[in-house]
């Protein structure tokens, strides 16, 4: 399953202009839910097709949400994705957009605040069947409610949080301003319509904002990338750091995962310098790994199956 963002902050600020420029979908709706895929730009991927010959190159992807409105029935429609991304204005007169992050930041602790107290109210009333599990989540809810009412976040939280939680201000959560000194987003929603050659030619040569933003989620979410590389299509992929072998079978297909053998393992950098599978296995330079092998950021997967 593709790691998720959502794109939060005050109407009004750019957030459908970021999912646009970020997704490439030529357009995201004002007012509406919008769900898109933003690829992620890493220069080893084509380097790679380069060797293989590939036909087809598939950047790796994080699905993208942008949820119309604010406040609290913004916010509970978010619980579920991996970040945020907040934006901000910082255009027009008397702009404060740290203000507006801070701001931000006390609704998302009164959000996360009134859904442990709701999921608490609810929770009492399965505990009468005497169930010892739910019990166990009711104690320690009450805990959790008592540690934010005494001005604590469920960030610094001392116990492990019930699961069903799935609170927001533990998140990773990056600011993004829209405006003078920071992004214009929307010239990048713009360019984000063009082919890739012409955008560049706009920028003069300088690097998309948006490769900048797609770097400090990698970073926030601990982010590495594998790929696979082969004729009919070079892909990359992501998982989190410290992920095994078997994870990355799974990212690819559920089946791989279930009929996993052995996995081949080479260095994305001694493949292009070698310029084939089968020099990069003469020099000695591959390695044969099984389900719990930690995957390296660059390392080039051939995943041996059966199903």
């Amino acid at each position: 399953m593709a790691l998720e963002v959502g794109i939060v902050g005050p109407s009004g600020g750019g957030k459908t202009a970021l999912f646009t420029a970020l997704t490439k979908t030529g357009g995201g709706e004002y007012g509406k839910t919008n769900v898109g895929m933003a690829p992620i730009a890493d220069a080893r991927l084509g380097a790679l097709a380069s060797v293989v010959k590939a036909r087809k190159i598939t950047p790796a992807t994080i699905r993208v949400q942008d949820i119309p409105g604010s406040g609290a029935a913004q916010l509970g429609n978010l619980r579920q994705v991996d970040a945020l991304l907040v934006v901000l204005r910082g255009f027009g007169a008397d702009v404060t957009p740290d203000d507006d992050l801070e701001t931000f930041k006390l609704e998302l602790l009164v959000a996360d605040r009134d859904h442990v107290e709701r999921r608490l109210e609810r929770v009492e009333k399965q505990a009468k069947s005497g169930d010892a599990k739910i019990r166990g989540e009711l104690e320690e809810l009450r805990k959790v409610l008592a540690h934010v009412d005494a001005g604590g976040e469920l960030a610094d939280y001392a116990g492990e949080l019930p699961g069903e939680l799935e609170p927001l201000t533990t998140k990773p959560l990056l600011a993004i301003v829209n405006g003078p000194g920071g992004i214009d987003l929307k010239l990048e929603a713009e360019l984000a319509e063009l082919p890739d050659e012409e955008a560049a030619g706009y920028r003069d040569g300088s690097e998309s904002a948006l490769d900048e933003i797609a770097g400090r989620l990698a970073q926030a979410l601990d982010l590495i990338t594998f790929f696979t590389a082969g004729e009919q299509d070079t892909r990359a992929w992501t998982l989190r750091n410290g992920q095994t072998a078997l994870d990355a079978a799974g990212a690819i297909h559920t089946d791989i995962a279930r009929g996993f053998i052995r996995c081949e393992v080479v260095n994305w950098h001694d493949l292009v310098e070698l310029g084939s599978h089968a020099e990069v296995a003469k020099q000695g330079k591959q390695g044969l790994e099984g389900k719990t092998y930690v995957v390296k950021d660059g390392d080039v997967l051939n995943i041996r199956f059966n199903v």
